[in-house]
């Protein structure tokens, strides 16, 4: 029995089975998930041939230590940007052996939000070796910390199954 929804644990199947099959590995750089992505990965058997590494990354510090995300990003477009979640995705493929990386950055809440950066703003990207990049700006609402949290953990894995069938 997965930690996770139905939903969630049907994709992470499917995931694990087509990079198994195809000899593909996955990587992750997860801020506001904190892990749940690669955690939902690795609920599955035989996940250890397909997740490489993942990178929890949720203070900038760290994403500017463990991914490369320039500090000028940073200072001009803020953690929770497009511009950070491609730099992250980057960082997380060409630091890890994955032939996709995934890679989140938004607010999950109750606080923290703003005018311009809304509780449930989550920014997305995926990108392959073959040099596909895709960002997704997710705007979940204010459903709660768990919600938006297991919307973007949806959202990531439906992202790599379509960079992987594309």
């Amino acid at each position: 029995m997965s930690l996770f929804p139905v939903d969630i644990a049907s994709q992470a199947e499917m995931i694990i089975r087509d990079f198994s099959a195809a000899g593909l590995m996955v990587s992750a750089a997860e801020s506001c998930t904190g892990g749940l992505i690669l955690g939902a990965l690795t609920d599955i058997s035989g996940s250890s041939a397909v997740v490489d590494r993942g990178f929890v990354t949720y203070t900038n510090t760290a994403k500017i230590e463990m991914l490369g995300v320039e500090d000028a990003t940073l200072a001009r477009y803020g953690a929770v940007s497009e511009e950070t979640a491609r730099q992250m995705v980057h960082g997380a493929l060409f630091r890890s052996r994955a032939a996709i990386a995934v890679a989140v950055t938004g607010i999950a809440g109750p606080g923290g939000g703003s005018t311009d950066k809304p509780v449930g703003l989550v920014h997305l990207a995926v990108k392959s070796r073959a040099g596909r990049l895709t960002h997704r700006k997710m705007l979940y609402g204010d459903i709660g910390r768990d919600q938006v949290r297991l919307a973007t953990v949806r959202t990531a894995l439906g992202m790599i199954l379509e960079l992987a069938q594309a």
